[in-house]
């Protein structure tokens, strides 16, 4: 998530995309992209549920570098305008339903201006890897780690198990709940808040989106005139 491969490719197309206006994160976090964001130039505002990361990002920024609203990204509201409203790193999944993704759109259009941009990264569901009767894949394995997701396909919930471990008999698992959105799927979502679609990418670099892609960066903007 921080390597410079991973990260350099993401603020730049952030910046672009912002412009010369400001931007608002959805899930903020420790402000792993907020902060290079910020350096850029880009004023940048943040949305957090989470106190503990918001301390850590307190490390990094003071609150008039980076000020960040309290709250739920799917209800909190932030003042003033944006051209830029973001969501990285599959966030967008942590909301369980729906009804509370729908809502996230809708959270991110009442924040923008006319013509101002709405960029969810999400991971395309592996479901193809599930052989009937099977729950469970494998998506990585490496040494001292190994991460697998569980699913319900009935409720569109899966749940990530991250594995931990080393040369003794211990392991430690961090595990994590998501709601799995398909890519047109999303569209929707960005139609019922107002939005027009303007592109996909598999990555922030610009690949193409192909049915084999593992993710997606996708962009939507809100019409000029509204």
């Amino acid at each position: 998530m921080f390597a410079p491969e991973v990260l350099g490719p993401a603020v730049d197309r952030l910046a672009e995309l912002a412009g010369q206006g400001a931007a608002l994160e959805f899930a903020i976090g420790t402000g792993r992209v907020a902060v290079p964001l910020a350096g850029r130039g880009v004023p940048v505002t943040g949305i957090e549920l989470s106190l503990p990361m918001v301390e850590q990002l307190r490390t990094k920024v003071d609150a008039a570098t980076i000020p960040v609203v309290i709250g739920d990204m799917a209800t909190a509201v932030a003042p003033g305008t944006y051209t830029l409203v973001y969501l990285v790193y599959n966030t967008i999944s942590n909301l369980l339903t729906q009804a509370e993704q729908v809502e996230c759109f809708r959270n991110a259009a009442r924040h923008l201006e006319p013509g101002g941009r709405f960029v969810v990264e999400l991971w395309v569901p592996e479901l193809r890897k599930l052989p009937p009767g099977q729950k469970a894949t494998v998506w990585q394995s490496d040494p001292g780690y190994i991460g697998l997701d569980t699913y319900d396909v009935l409720r569109q919930h899966v749940v990530s198990h991250h594995f931990r471990f080393d040369e003794t008999e211990q392991a430690q698992l961090f595990r994590s709940p998501h709601r799995y959105i398909w890519p047109a799927e999303l569209d929707l979502m960005a139609q019922l808040a107002g939005f027009e679609p303007e592109s996909r990418h598999a990555d922030w670099a610009g690949a193409a989106f192909t049915a084999e892609s593992r993710s997606h960066v996708s962009v939507y903007r809100i019409p000029p005139t509204r």
